[in-house]
């Protein structure tokens, strides 16, 4: 399958070599920060049985931990294959390949292509998408009960870095690029899809943003 991702470039900028990066992070160091905040707020009314979606999953880390706290099963995607390999191996060597499944979609532009899901969450995910505010709408749309996400601070230092990464990224030729959205914005496209916001966004770099259906 061609990679949907190809015009935004993330294909070029998270290559095979960034995932295997990621995954060895993760297997010597576990989950980061926000991502155990992510993690504990989604399953802070349990998770037996639950269903996941994890929208830009990458290696897969937050899926994998929250099956291990009692998720039935956890559906990932992607716009590039290049995380598949590494994802893979994590999934076996923690005994669930049989509970995990990628795939490579779009959600912003085939939301009806996914089920729904109880838990939805999206990890450095709308930093990498220009039209945030259509993704996290069609993200609600799939979202049963908690959903999920982190998004860049849009404080003077995370705007530099954000201009640096764009800036050098061009400078390689890659058409990838990353953006600072309203969170505003993004918190009114998922109230608009029916989640209500209970967990504010904190954090640094990363802040993290907890919604219930309301």
């Amino acid at each position: 399958m061609a990679e949907c991702c190809d015009s935004r470039g993330c294909a070029e900028e998270f290559d095979a070599a960034f995932a295997e990066r990621m995954a060895a992070r993760y297997r010597r160091r576990g989950l980061t920060r926000a991502e155990r905040r992510l993690v504990d707020f989604l399953a802070a009314d349990g998770v037996r049985g639950a269903t996941v979606l994890e929208i830009g999953g990458g290696v897969g880390e937050i899926g994998l931990e929250l099956l291990r706290r009692g998720a039935e099963r956890c559906t990932t995607l992607e716009l590039s294959s290049a995380y598949d390999e590494q994802a893979a191996r994590l999934a076996a060597d923690a005994g669930m390949a049989d509970r995990v499944r990628r795939r490579i979609v779009d959600l912003a532009a085939e939301p009806e292509a996914v089920e729904r899901a109880d838990l939805v969450v999206l990890h450095r995910v709308v930093c990498c998408y220009p039209d945030a505010g259509r993704l996290l709408s069609a993200a609600a749309g799939r979202c049963r009960r908690r959903l999920a996400f982190t998004h860049p601070s849009r404080d003077p230092a995370s705007r530099v870095v954000s201009a640096i990464e764009n800036a050098l990224a061009g400078a390689r030729g890659i058409r990838y690029r990353s953006f600072l959205h309203a969170p505003s914005a993004m918190l009114r496209a998922l109230e608009e899809g029916g989640m209500r916001a209970v967990l504010p966004g904190r954090g640094w770099p990363w802040r993290v943003q907890g919604l219930v259906a309301a």
